[in-house]
């Protein structure tokens, strides 16, 4: 209670020594920064966090799109199971939050870690907070993880020319096929969707057709080839990566 008094009577004693002008700008910065909220002031940018973020949208359009916690995976429980997220998901959900004009991604968590003593992350929590990361709370690689979203992130950058310069222009191409386009100034760059969950699709795009595995997103850096699908496992770890069975066939992906 002594401490409590003292920072007040210490807040009172500086405020008492700033100009008005000053105390309006205290007032403002002294707000919290959003990491999920909504709120309407100004100052402040309110963000999304989640397994998907895509549906979000700041509170003003000249706020950028913030996605502050892009959920790997989850929390250990005493008695429960262990949670896993698949590596494809997580790709899925990130190239998903790009195409809807996302300009910032935090991982949560990228880097596992471990609670020592009697500390926890929160109410009945296991001592390990692994989260399912790319990087085990050891600091390991975990794959097919890491790897799949090391590729996601190179064929991102690829479409920086673009993504920067301009939102993205939708076209459908089909009942559960989209296309997002960033096109300016001579660069393109082309996200190709198929938000299916049961089947794959052949779409026609700029001429040409393009096979979509259910659930998943292709990258297109130069809107002519793919250089990256959320379900392609094309790192290191593809012996890891997950199989889709159809009717006709059995598809390593």
């Amino acid at each position: 209670m002594v401490g409590i008094l003292g920072s007040r009577l210490l807040h009172k004693t500086l405020m008492s020594t700033i100009t008005a002008a000053g105390q309006g700008f205290h007032k403002e910065v002294e707000k919290p920064p959003m990491c999920r909220g909504d709120s309407q002031n100004d100052i402040q940018i309110n963000t999304s966090n989640g397994f998907y973020c895509d549906y979000f949208s700041p509170n003003k359009a000249y706020k950028p799109k913030m996605w502050t916690e892009a959920w790997a995976g989850w929390s250990t429980e005493f008695g429960g199971p262990v949670p896993y997220r698949p590596a494809e998901d997580l790709a899925f959900s990130v190239a998903k939050f790009i195409l809807k004009g996302g300009s910032y991604i935090n991982y949560y968590m990228y880097h596992g870690g471990t609670n020592f003593g009697r500390t926890a992350g929160g109410p009945f929590i296991a001592t390990s907070y692994d989260y399912d990361a790319p990087l085990d709370e050891y600091g390991l690689l975990r794959q097919p993880k890491w790897g799949h979203l090391k590729d996601l992130h190179r064929a991102i950058k690829l479409c920086e020319p673009a993504l920067v310069s301009i939102s993205p222009v939708l076209t459908p191409l089909g009942n559960h096929q989209e296309a997002h386009v960033f096109k300016s100034n001579g660069a393109c760059a082309a996200f190709l969707a198929n938000y299916n969950q049961h089947s794959f699709a052949k779409v026609p795009f700029e001429n040409k057709h393009y096979n979509l595995t259910l659930w998943s997103i292709s990258i297109l850096p130069d809107c002519k080839n793919t250089v990256y699908n959320t379900t392609r496992c094309i790192a290191e770890s593809v012996l890891l990566c997950s199989t889709i069975t159809t009717d006709k066939e059995t598809l390593r992906i």
